[in-house]
């Protein structure tokens, strides 16, 4: 499953991205990933929850971001959701044919590992193009 919670800076959509990884942690038999670009929010996550600052580590377009994913399942193969938290702020170059590729690379990755993946996006929804609309949430 690949879920997008989009909708403009300020309205609540890093709360409440947070609130759903703590949640998914405590009905989780696996693992839980928290990616964000910086580490403001990483006293608000459960400990329990693999918090990656990626910051560090340079993504300049999607297929970085599906290779810097594959280098996290290679290390644990218990992984059961990951949470990406600004993705337009994650990916240096993120265009929405790119953005298309991405969330059906994700649901492929999704099906073949079964891992759920809810992305946050500082967009307003009307602005992301049709090809996705079954994955936004509201």
């Amino acid at each position: 499953m690949v879920q997008i919670l989009a909708g403009e800076k300020g309205e609540g959509k890093t709360k409440r991205l947070i609130e759903m990884a703590n949640e998914a942690i405590k009905a989780s038999n696996g693992h839980v990933v928290y990616l964000d670009d910086d580490n403001r929010h990483i006293y608000d996550l459960h400990y329990d929850i693999r918090f990656v600052e990626v910051k560090e580590f340079p993504i300049v377009n999607y297929r970085e971001l599906v290779g810097f994913i594959y280098g996290i399942l290679s290390q644990d193969s218990d992984i059961e959701k990951i949470f990406i938290d600004g993705i337009y702020k994650i990916v240096a170059k993120l265009d929405n044919d790119d953005l298309i590729k991405l969330v059906a690379k994700l649901k492929e990755m999704s099906e073949k590992y079964h891992i759920d993946f809810i992305i946050s996006a500082n967009v307003n929804p009307a602005e992301l193009p049709a090809e996705i609309s079954d994955v936004l949430i509201s």
